[in-house]
């Protein structure tokens, strides 16, 4: 083999080498918050108001509880009003669509004043078992929704409940994350699918090892996803995931997170920890 083919071969290994490199990232601990926030499932970063509203079940996911309530938090970690609002059953998931935050209960989605933190409405879901995760189409004005229980997404537009998908291979259905005209659906059996609400076509973008409760979007075809239990996966544009922190043998959880695009920050609540953590993203 001649030099220049030798030269021109190990070239070509350094690039892959530093393309790989340049694909992945680092979480670095920016802060934790106090154990006040008791058992918050999601976060979601409001870019208008540059606030962390943050869903706290308060106790176990249950019909029964009622003292469920949204804290709003700073982006330094410090709590701005503990109950934000108050009186909601077993909240999770949470999107903002115009002046209106809307958060899963149970059985029914609440419509909160994002001014006041009062309820302005509820939406039932006809036979809902255990609704979790939110994501918003903002530009047709469509609320999506999750029910782990029957492994079914919804949707709510113009105030009307519709079924948007059922079946085989939805299971578990959790997070969800809406970009680029796709909703993303994070599956019980840890599978990444994109959804075209359009066409109901579904695709795989990545398998990880257990159901996907958080979604977060880093640009370039690129996620964060979260596995309950503390596991904490980066997703490659290829599909490829590398797994980033695993706090599970320390029994912390990692529930739906949020993220800040402007300063790459990833906030991750910790359920029975009673915490939300923020990570740089670098």
């Amino acid at each position: 083999m001649s030099k220049s083919l030798l030269f021109m071969l190990a070239g070509l290994v350094a690039g892959t080498l530093t393309t790989s490199q340049a694909q992945t990232i680092d979480l670095a601990p920016v802060w934790e918050t106090d154990t006040t926030l008791k058992t918050p499932e999601s976060v979601l970063f409001e870019p208008g108001q540059n606030v962390l509203y943050v869903a706290c079940i308060n106790s176990g996911p249950s019909l029964e509880n009622k003292n469920s309530y949204i804290a709003k938090v700073g982006l330094d970690g410090k709590v701005i009003k503990l109950k934000f609002a108050e009186g909601l059953n077993s909240t999770k998931g949470m999107g903002i669509l115009g002046d209106k935050l809307f958060v899963t209960e149970m059985t029914q989605v609440a419509e909160i004043d994002l001014a006041t933190g009062k309820i302005l409405n509820r939406y039932p879901i006809e036979g809902a078992k255990f609704l979790n995760d939110i994501a918003i189409d903002t530009q047709k004005k469509v609320v999506y929704i999750t029910d782990s229980g029957h492994g079914k997404v919804w949707a709510i537009n113009g105030g009307k409940v519709s079924l948007v998908l059922e079946g085989d291979p939805l299971k578990g259905t959790n997070g969800l994350l809406f970009e680029d005209n796709q909703l993303l659906i994070g599956n019980g059996d840890g599978t990444l699918l994109s959804l075209d609400p359009a066409t109901k076509k579904l695709s795989t973008i990545a398998k990880v090892s257990g159901g996907i409760d958080g979604i977060a979007g880093l640009g370039k075809k690129t996620y964060i996803v979260t596995e309950w239990a503390g596991k904490v996966w980066y997703v490659k544009a290829d599909g490829t995931t590398e797994l980033k922190s695993d706090t599970s043998p320390q029994k912390i959880n990692s529930a739906d997170v949020g993220y800040n695009p402007k300063t790459k920050v990833l906030f991750v609540p910790t359920f029975f920890h009673n915490t939300v953590k923020a990570f740089a993203i670098k």
